[in-house]
């Protein structure tokens, strides 16, 4: 599982998500995530949180989530972030945000560079801790169920798809999307059979009263080229994402194919793999639209 990519598509959609694990009650809607580089440098700050209102209290807010070992993770980081500080002058304060699934992955900095965690402004997740907790509000419920064991996947995400007093239909998107990461062998039509109940909901969306079985057979026959639509343009962005990396660029390209029909789509499947670089995505749409 690409849990980096999954959790760059989760704080894109809804940073309420790292606000919530850093104990911060500002507005969903207050803070912009993106993915910078770094002038000059090789260095590339992976999540980033702007605040995008005036108040000077909010502050920067850096992302990483490292699933992976890695001795010389902290000296990176913490290079990365202050060299940013130096070169942008946000002139607000600013907060780092770590995610672990489990503290054996978690390796020590070097000496040069332990101070720095021990600072009030970096904060360590570890999912682990969540895994088996009961206390968690509707947002964090996502953090638990990227948590949970294979066998704990399932229930975990009926349970929360049936509190749609509290997650609306974005928030049932996501349980699909965090389900289509953790389970790569099913495609989206099964994982949504597996939860019922998530079908049984979605029948007041719009896109489920077209393709519901009213009769109507031109309905179904739309329905069915929509489910097919959506499953390529599924596939076609985990594809891109494998080949280039999670970054803005991409998406925002990756945005324009579900305006494509699935003929196009077929086709980009075929030239994608002559692709060198995000330019030649971008330039092939140009010539497909």
């Amino acid at each position: 599982m690409k849990t980096d990519t999954l959790f760059y598509r989760l704080f894109l959609r809804q940073p309420k998500l790292a606000l919530e694990l850093l104990g911060l009650d500002y507005p969903n809607d207050s803070y912009q995530f993106s993915s910078e580089e770094i002038k000059q440098t090789a260095f590339r700050i992976d999540g980033l949180f702007k605040p995008v209102t005036d108040n000077p209290n909010q502050p920067l807010i850096f992302v990483e989530v490292q699933y992976q070992a890695d001795n010389d993770f902290y000296g990176r980081l913490f290079s990365e972030m202050t060299l940013y500080l130096y070169q942008n002058k946000p002139k607000r304060d600013w907060l780092v945000l770590v995610i672990y699934p489990h503290r054996t992955i978690e390796k020590k900095p070097s000496i040069e560079f332990l101070p720095f965690l021990n600072l009030p402004q970096i904060h360590r997740i570890y999912l682990e801790d969540y895994q088996n907790r009961s206390d968690l509000s509707p947002s964090l419920e996502f953090i638990r169920l990227i948590a949970s064991d294979k066998q704990q996947t399932i229930s975990q995400a009926k349970a929360l798809a049936e509190r749609l007093d509290k997650i609306d239909l974005d928030g049932l998107d996501l349980i699909e999307t965090i389900l289509v990461y953790k389970l790569p062998h099913l495609n989206r039509e099964e994982i949504r059979k597996m939860l019922s109940v998530y079908e049984i909901k979605l029948q007041d969306t719009r896109f489920y009263q077209e393709v519901s079985a009213e009769g109507k057979q031109e309905g179904l026959q739309e329905g069915r080229q929509v489910g097919k639509q959506e499953e390529c343009v599924s596939l076609l962005s985990r594809q891109l994402r494998r080949k280039f990396g999670v970054q803005p660029q991409l998406e925002n390209s990756l945005q324009a194919l579900t305006s494509l029909p699935l003929e196009t789509l077929e086709n980009l499947a075929d030239d994608l793999l002559d692709f060198n670089a995000i330019a030649d995505l971008e330039a092939w749409l140009v010539n497909h639209r």
